[in-house]
């Protein structure tokens, strides 16, 4: 009897020990995110890389010469058109393997580098991350714009998440980078707000870059290349990031300059209506009333019928992807200030070939 119960004693223990150790590493890791958690300095300045080779050395831009932009969303070279991804309630949180991170980013340089785009904007584009077995996205893509000038703002330097625990999401360092066939002069990172909630720990930060091209006459062609916040953010951090972005927006058509907004706004930008219709919490229609005079989106300028005929930009991926069957929305686009013409406008669609989203393009002449 005295032996039964000397074992349970030990059985108890060995337990208690067990969840001990457990527990230790769970505050352990709580500990090390909050710790780790930092945020980049607002205002901080681009490095502008120069051409590897060939280039527009001295060029300016003109007003009156047309002009072609895209913005390409590459969701960190994981989303062939089977994948899914957890946090949209599917099943992946890493790229299926370093070669399917490679052929994405690749098709998504080779894509946009057809149409030879004047200026080039992609978003989440990773440089060290686990999610793309640490593939440097940003280099691969200059395999493709090797005769432009290009910056990188890092939109995030997260800590490893270990969510979802058997797949773990793990470490990311990522950001958005433009190509410019013009000379840029300079370029500076905006931190977006976020939350400062417990939630900051496991979310991703934001940002956008202000990149500035000279112009023949005097003035500048500032790009505003941006990546806003998904997945459920509060009304007032959404209003908060519209507001700083419009309000930069804002002093720089002021001083004359020409300005160009793109990228992935996280907002549905064909709805213009009821915003308590039943939508996707990353889906709702941009608040047009917030943009600062003198500024529309360009696909606002296309007419109703091309308008809603135009294929969406982005996928919801809770699937792989199923025509007719996944949800797909226009998040993608840009905004132009109205000494800008908009020439021509398409979202290019490709089944979502390389990505969650399609490529846009636009082409432009200044006024």
């Amino acid at each position: 009897m005295a032996k039964s119960k000397k074992k349970k004693r030990i059985w108890l223990w060995v337990v208690l020990g067990i969840v001990a150790v457990l527990l230790l590493a769970v505050i352990g890791y709580v500990l090390y995110v909050m710790i780790s958690y930092h945020r980049l300095p607002d205002d901080l300045a681009l490095e502008i890389r120069q051409p590897t080779e060939g280039g527009e050395a001295g060029a300016e831009v003109s007003a009156g010469t047309d002009y072609e932009i895209m913005t390409y969303n590459i969701g960190f070279g994981a989303y062939t058109p089977d994948y899914s991804f957890f946090m949209d309630g599917g099943k992946s949180s890493v790229a299926k393997s370093r070669e399917s991170v490679l052929e994405t980013v690749s098709g998504a340089g080779g894509l946009a580098a057809g149409y030879d785009p004047d200026f080039m904007i992609y978003e989440e584009v990773d440089l060290d991350s686990t999610r793309s077995y640490h593939v440097n996205q940003y280099e691969l893509l200059d395999g493709f714009f090797g005769s432009y000038y290009s910056d990188f703002a890092i939109n995030y330097d997260s800590a490893f998440l270990m969510v979802p625990p058997w797949e773990p999401h793990g470490k990311s360092l990522a950001g958005i980078a433009l190509y410019s066939k013009y000379p840029v002069t300079s370029g500076v990172r905006k931190s977006f707000p976020i939350s400062t909630s417990f939630s900051k720990f496991l979310d991703l930060d934001r940002c956008y870059s202000i990149s500035r091209i000279p112009v023949e006459n005097g003035k500048e062609l500032v790009i505003f290349a941006q990546h806003m916040s998904a997945y459920g953010n509060s009304d007032a951090i959404r209003e908060a990031q519209i507001s700083k972005l419009c309000g930069d927006m804002q002093a720089e058509y002021e001083k004359g300059n020409y300005v160009i907004c793109g990228g992935d706004f996280n907002h549905d930008l064909k709805a213009l209506g009821d915003v308590s219709e039943d939508r996707e919490s990353w889906a709702y229609p941009f608040p047009r009333e917030k943009l600062p005079e003198g500024f529309s989106f360009s696909i606002d300028l296309l007419g109703e019928e091309e308008r809603a005929s135009m294929p969406d930009s982005a996928r919801n991926a809770d699937m792989p992807y199923e025509v007719g069957v996944t949800y797909t929305v226009t998040l993608d686009g840009f905004i132009i200030s109205d000494n800008i013409i908009m020439k021509e406008y398409e979202n290019i669609h490709t089944g979502y070939q390389f990505s969650d989203h399609d490529p846009v393009r636009m082409v432009f002449s200044l006024k």
